[in-house]
């Protein structure tokens, strides 16, 4: 099980840091063109921007039930 698990967390880890990062950028895009172009519309960037903090909320915490999982598969050894 832990064979299985331990890759699955890495998947998922990485999965958080590129939600993470994609959402920094889309984030850096939005300040950006929000200073060039004044309050203009920028709905579609601060939607990706959402989304993608959603995404890492949701990877980070299927992340912490796998290592949840792993530290009680290790106490009962």
């Amino acid at each position: 099980m832990i064979y299985v698990l331990a890759p699955v967390l890495l998947v998922l880890m990485g999965l958080t840091v590129w939600s993470l990062a994609r959402g920094i950028a889309a984030f850096m895009r939005t300040t950006r063109e929000g200073i060039e172009k004044g309050d203009g519309a920028l709905r579609e960037m601060q939607l990706l921007q959402n989304r993608m903090m959603m995404n890492r909320i949701k990877f980070q915490g299927l992340a912490v039930v796998v290592v949840a999982i792993l530290l009680a598969m290790a106490g009962h050894k």
